[in-house]
């Protein structure tokens, strides 16, 4: 299928397109910098320019951008020379910490001056080639030092300095670029209190307020995400205005959320075009997470180099690098004479486990991208300190973590919504194909977002919602047939851009449009008009009178510049809605073909078998899954929906000193300390609603009949919900850890922190790995514990940074963490326990030396001193035992396997249908033809067959089956029909093996009218025929035989007898597969061990029972089932 704009179906494709993109934008963003500046910023028409530049109609023969213009706008970007005047910057040589450039202001701004003849004492001197540690005092050239020789070095940001002449303080905020160290000094403010150490600890503190409001919000609604958002940063910065900006996939932003001081016009709803964010710009954005302009009026400082130097330094990663004057004019016409912005980077596609840094395993992590951006402005010069942007920037992770999760959530309610819509049309098609999915409820207009829909079968065209007339529908069928005939179908968000002659009659109505062809004549299109009808913006004005200056560059203009651009483009197609199309194209073509009678009944079996594979396996997990709850050395228990007990295993009954029969059927909450009923209550509540807590912690009582006052178990617990072949929650299951001995070490530590140090350096088992820091953010503790499972001698991690040097998301980290979710969740987790909240129990995990993932919870605790001021934290590990990890291992491999096995088992019920609704489409035209006696009675035990794979299909829930619930149909049928179809299931492989098949039936029963389950009846016969079959040696000899014995039990009804004895030549079944269809062989079931059990219990369900004899030379089955008679035969 050919994809003219966005729209494959592929993630990597989806990628490739996003980069052919963001190239062909940045031509874009480079002429649109370059026409700026020809103009001087005076003359230059904004609006007019963008539409020009990305309007096919009136740009298409506009020539491209030129090499030149591109290379002219990247090197400005990357090596210009101009910073923002509230600070100043050095460059240094890694290797002397010498000069090599600085900007103009530095010696005055550090009290020292360029051309002075030095005088005698400590003044120093600021030029190219200048010692930087003669500029400051001797502290502050010792800190710098120290600083400069850091690997990471940005981590340790800010320094704080003090001038060696004037003794004014600044901070020095550090960053390495290619043959240097850039370091920017910013002033700290008198009414500043100067931070007096580096480390993010120190900064988290400012947000954590904001932080903790985010963590606390519901998931489900990214609107209230984005808003809560807003309100924080606004009362955090105190900027006039702040905006969360989101970047669509065709790069145009949309403002989602707005807060603003009264009298500002608001933004909100707001679209606008690609090239108000260049991509240039959105690069270094996904490198500086937060960027701030303090006066776009103010004068830039120039920065002067080395002349020596055989290279450009790139100020890219300063915080002052001086904006382009086309953004300085934008923020002048929109009255924003300060910014503050933050960047919103997401995770994208697929996950792939990264391995430990000196793995051969994989090291690929999720692919990041810009989602957007919180912008703030204000309407006069603003400047925010260093430590309240670097916690402004820790707040933007974290609401970027909660962003991937609402898109995460997003996507699986939309592809629910798809599924559950694509199964509704192919039971639609199932009834009334293929005109079912345009006349009945739900249509294909549901599957995907779309304005309307047209299927063109048979000649015939059947349109639903906004459409094209036929005359225009005939051109797009010619032009597709013409220019696409190698393909399977379409999907373009622009009819003119994919190069349809008939783009412009169809207007603004009919933009983009996702077409697939399902034969040679049949067609099935949706439909999309424009994006700019999709667009309400809620700060438009009305008033008479108030009219834009279109050509100014300003949020209004841009928005009306969007508009244009995007009127010839409609909504692009997502990659699952593409595949959601796909499906349905496929599924249409297998009915379609279907239909013209090309049917195979050997598909069909196949299908069959495949199905009843899978509920072998299934079965087989459930059996492995009860033994391991049964014997399992970990405490496991299980609670129904009325919170009663059901399942109870031996460890749990160990720990507790309560009985398996006494806890059954006791509530749960009465088992538990009453200190633990309300989080136990919750649990229970949220596990029920489907939302599986983890790590739970609680206190449970013991039944200690030698003492009154047992003390209680602590536990720590996994809650899984419980759920039926139908995804309907039955109950809570609960893996457990026995944490009490680990509990007793960390209250007693708790209580005597004055003497901490004979707990964290005991060898004791017993002492659980725990490692520190001090209020600054350095590693300051690391037990024994902690060197055995990390890898890590203390003396290798003591006074590293333990964020971002110890624990990281790099390769160079002493302890990796998987990714930067993870990463942020210790930085929340620590920063909580230094401001003084308490911190819940967390999963926490990391790559040992060895390259060992070690996988634990993480309990963090503030360290007090004797005045009780906070002078760092301790961090706990609560590793899991072995027995817990191998029980969570089989456990997670169990669900894995168990939910793979039924995603197949319901896509094989889903597929089987459709040759099956061919099969009975070909049977029902054959029976309207001239047919001998012979043919009905083939057809008449097709129909037969093929009722009985119905039925099969319907078993959603086998264990009504097995437990005896299934309710039996109670219809007339013909046993010799019933018989006939049993043996014809068998007839392929009794022929393939020579095997003569004898029919001893009674004469007596060949005109029986019987009522029961006949299908039910013909499902076990045809069974046991085939394992009769299969146990039968080539050229062997198969006797069926049937006879009826009759009870009266009223005037017209009698009951009756009936005994069939299949009989087979050969050493028999084997004993394991007779053993499983009993029910006494707990191994994992073979596929007919699996087919026999379920037959037998059918036969149970009809008051029958099955047997199996063996005798010399031959073996028989005897299977005895009751029937109802009527006495009027």
């Amino acid at each position: 299928m050919s994809s003219a704009q966005p729209g494959q179906s592929s993630t990597t494709s989806a990628r490739s397109r996003h980069s052919a993109r963001m190239i062909a934008q940045t031509s874009i963003d480079a002429k649109l910098h370059a026409d700026f500046e020809e103009s001087g910023g005076t003359s230059f028409d904004y609006s007019a320019s963008v539409r020009v530049t990305n309007d096919p109609i009136r740009g298409g023969d506009r020539p491209p951008s030129s090499l030149k213009v591109t290379t002219a706008y990247l090197h400005q970007i990357q090596k210009g020379k101009l910073i923002q005047p509230f600070g100043c910057l050095l460059a240094l040589d890694e290797k002397t910490f010498k000069v090599i450039a600085y900007s103009k202001n530095a010696p005055e701004m550090l009290t020292t001056v360029t051309h002075a003849v030095p005088t005698v004492g400590d003044h120093p001197f600021l030029d190219i080639g200048s010692d930087i540690r003669s500029i400051f005092t001797a502290p502050s050239s010792s800190a710098l030092q120290k600083a400069l020789g850091f690997g990471e070095v940005s981590l340790l940001n800010p320094v704080l300095v003090h001038c060696k002449t004037s003794g004014k303080p600044f901070y020095a905020i550090i960053h390495r670029v290619t043959g240097g160290l850039i370091i920017d000094f910013e002033p700290v403010k008198p009414y500043e209190v100067p931070m007096t150490a580096a480390g993010a600890l120190q900064s988290y503190k400012l947000a954590a307020k904001a932080i903790t409001r985010l963590q606390s919000l519901p998931s489900g609604s990214m609107e209230r995400l984005c808003d809560a958002m807003a309100q924080e940063v606004f009362e955090l910065t105190g900027y006039d205005r702040v905006m969360v900006y989101k970047f669509h996939e065709d790069d145009h932003g949309e403002v989602l959320a707005e807060i603003t001081k009264t009298g500002l016009d608001p933004y909100l709803g707001l679209h606008y075009p690609a090239t108000d964010i260049p991509q240039a710009a959105r690069f270094l954005f996904m490198k500086n997470k937060v960027r701030m302009i303090c006066d776009c009026r103010a004068n830039h400082v120039k920065v002067v180099q080395d002349e020596n130097l055989d290279f450009d330094l790139t100020l890219c990663g300063s915080t002052l690098r001086a904006p382009h004057s086309c953004h300085l004019q934008y923020m002048e016409n929109m009255n924003s004479i300060a910014s503050l912005v933050m960047s919103v980077v997401v995770n994208e596609g697929e996950e792939e486990e990264a391995g430990p840094a000196n793995s051969s395993s994989s090291n690929l992590e999720k692919r990041k991208r810009l989602w957007g951006l919180v912008v703030c402005h204000n309407t006069s010069p603003r400047f925010v300190p260093f430590p309240l942007r670097y916690a402004c920037e820790f707040l933007a992770q974290v609401f970027a973590i909660h962003v991937s999760k609402e898109l995460e959530l997003e996507n699986q309610n939309l592809e629910k919504n798809i599924l559950r819509t694509q199964t509704l049309l192919c039971d639609l098609l199932l009834r009334d194909a293929p005109l079912g999915i345009v006349s009945q409820s739900p249509n294909v207009t549901d599957l995907v977002k779309c304005d309307g829909a047209v299927l063109l079968y048979k000649n015939k065209t059947y349109k639903l919602g906004l459409t094209p007339n036929d005359f225009q529908l005939r051109d797009i069928v010619s032009w597709l047939d013409e220019y696409h005939r190698d393909s399977t179908g379409l999907s373009t968000d622009s009819l003119y851009d994919a190069g349809f002659p008939g783009a412009l009659s169809l207007g603004d109505a009919i933009c983009g449009t996702a077409a697939v062809r399902i034969t040679e004549r049949d067609w099935l299109f949706w439909f999309r008009a424009h994006t700019a009808a999709e667009i309400r913006w809620g700060g438009a004005k009305h008033e008479a009178g108030e009219k834009d200056d279109g050509k100014k560059m300003h949020p209004r203009s841009s928005f009306n510049a969007f508009l244009e651009v995007v009127k010839s483009r409609s909504l692009p197609w997502r990659d699952f809605e593409m595949d959601a199309i796909h499906s349905l194209q496929l599924i249409l073509r297998n009915s379609f073909l279907k239909e013209r009678g090309e049917g195979d009944l050997v598909r069909t079996r196949l299908s069959e078998m495949q199905m009843i594979e899978g509920v072998q396996e299934l079965e087989a997990v459930t059996s492995e899954m009860v033994r391991l709850i049964e014997t399992a050395t970990v405490p496991i228990l299980a609670i129904d929906v009325d919170g009663l007990v059901n399942g109870w295993n031996s460890k749990i009954a160990e720990l507790t000193g309560l009985g398996v029969e006494s806890a059954i059927g006791m509530h749960f909450l009465e088992l538990v300390e009453d200190s633990s009923a309300g989080v136990v209550s919750r649990m229970l509540e949220l596990a029920i609603q489907g939302k599986e807590e983890r790590n739970v912690q609680f206190e449970i009582k013991t039944h200690d009949q030698t003492t009154e006052s047992a003390p209680p178990i602590t536990l720590v617990v996994n809650a899984c919900a419980s759920k039926d072949v139908k995804e309907n929650i039955v109950g809570v299951c609960f893996i457990a850890q026995d944490i009490t001995a680990q509990k007793t070490i960390m209250d007693k530590f708790t209580r005597i922190q004055g003497d901490y140090k004979s707990i964290i350096q005991n060898p004791n088992p017993l002492i659980p790995p725990i490692f520190g820091t001090d209020e600054f953010g350095w590693c300051s503790e690391w037990n024994p514990a902690m060197t055995k499972i990390s890898g890590w001698r203390k003396d290798d991690v003591i006074n590293k940074m333990l964020v971002g040097e110890i624990f990281g998301t790099n390769k160079s980290n002493y302890c990796r963490i998987k990714n930067q979710e993870a990463y942020v969740n210790l930085g929340i987790a620590l920063n909580n326990a230094v401001t003084g909240q308490h911190s819940e129990k967390m999963s926490f995990g990391f790559f040992s030396r060895g390259g060992k993932y070690v996988e634990c919870l993480l309990c963090v605790s503030k360290k007090m001193d004797p005045e009780g001021s906070v002078t760092g934290v301790f961090c706990f590990l609560q590793l899991a035992s072995p027995e817990l990890q191998r029980a969570l291992h089989v456990q997670r491999l169990s669900e894995e396997n168990a939910l793979k096995r039924s995603r197949v088992l319901a896509y094989i019920r889903r597929e089987i249908r459709n040759p099956l609704s061919g099969i009975i489409f070909s049977r029902k035209m054959m029976e309207g033809t001239d047919l001998d006696d012979e043919q009905k009675n083939l057809l008449r035990t097709s129909g037969h067959c093929q009722r009985q794979l119905n039925k099969i299909l319907d078993d959603t829930d086998l264990d009504h089956i097995i437990e005896g619930y299934l309710d039996l149909e109670m219809v007339e049928f013909n046993l010799q029909e019933v018989l006939i179809s049993s043996i014809s299931q068998v007839m392929m492989k009794s022929n393939g093996k020579g095997i003569v098949i004898a029919d001893n039936l009674a004469p007596n029963l060949s005109n029986e009218t019987l009522y029961g389950d006949s299908l039910r009846l013909q499902q076990v016969l045809a069974a046991f025929l085939l394992i009769s079959v299969t146990s039968t040696p080539s050229g062997g000899s198969l006797g069926v035989a049937a006879k009826l014995t009759k009870d009266s039990i009223g005037q017209s009804v009698q009951l009756g007898h009936l005994e069939f004895r299949i009989t087979h030549s050969g050493g028999g079944v084997a004993q394991q597969v007779l053993d499983q269809m009993f029910g006494g062989d707990e191994t994992e079931a073979s596929e007919e061990g699996a087919s026999l059990f379920i037959s037998r219990k059918l036969v149970k369900l009809m008051n029958g029972e099955v047997q199996y004899l063996r005798e010399a030379g031959k073996s028989t089955f005897i299977i005895s089932v009751e029937l109802a008679i009527s006495n009027n035969n």
